[in-house]
């Protein structure tokens, strides 16, 4: 079962690792970590690394493709090498799949036009610029195994549901259990649609670093 994750710099942490710590548990598990060149690439605020052993053209196929995304997407999204590379995995895969904003690489490679899809309430006009039909569910699953999932947390969401596809219930009760995800937040607002006013005003003042693009509009984006 080879997994394979790209990463490049400005990529979100938990967006990769989340699902990571999971997938990894899968019998006979392969991942990898790709880059443009092997070696290490930061995350969005540049203190923490992750590193690369390959290249994207050391990795010639993959049965799970999992896209992070960050606001390093913003430089790949006309990246040609990259969206090439993730056409060429994806049509090996079983699961191709995105978390967050890695949604729009995929859109960008052609790969969502006229899918529901999820991702970061920040992108939901990026996303649907690549012919997508947005959802605000935090995962969806669509023909051709593609699934995705919406900001950064969700990520543990769908690699735990992949697990239940890939290696069945009990195995990913088991991985939950191991990595013991509870979640029990001290404040319900963790969706755009839950959350308060005040809240979003907060972000909305602040410098926009850490999710990509600028709120919704309206509440189209929580429909």
């Amino acid at each position: 079962m080879r997994i394979v994750i790209p990463i490049f710099d400005g990529f979100t942490a938990l967006d990769a690792v989340g699902p990571y710590e999971v997938l990894r548990m899968l019998p006979e598990s392969d991942v990898v970590f790709a880059a443009g060149a092997p070696g290490p690439c930061t995350d969005s605020q540049g203190r923490l690394g992750l590193l690369a052993t390959h290249s994207f053209e050391d990795v010639a196929e993959a049965d799970v493709l999992v896209v992070p995304g960050g606001p390093g997407v913003d430089a790949h999204t006309a990246d040609e090498r990259l969206l090439d590379w993730i056409r060429r995995i994806h049509a090996t895969t079983t699961w191709t799949t995105s978390v967050c904003t890695g949604s729009l690489l995929l859109g960008a490679a052609g790969l969502l036009d006229g899918l529901e899809a999820t991702t970061h309430w920040r992108a939901v006009d990026a996303l649907e610029s690549y012919g997508a039909v947005y959802t605000a569910r935090r995962v969806v699953e669509q023909p051709g195994g593609i699934v995705t999932a919406a900001g950064v947390s969700s990520g543990i969401d769908m690699a735990l549901r992949l697990a239940e596809l890939i290696a069945g219930r009990v195995a990913a009760e088991a991985f939950q259990l191991l990595i013991e995800y509870d979640p029990q937040p001290p404040f319900d607002s963790g969706s755009y649609a839950k959350a308060s006013q005040e809240a979003k005003d907060y972000l909305a003042a602040r410098p926009r670093r850490t999710a990509h693009g600028a709120p919704p509009a309206s509440a189209r984006s929580v429909k």
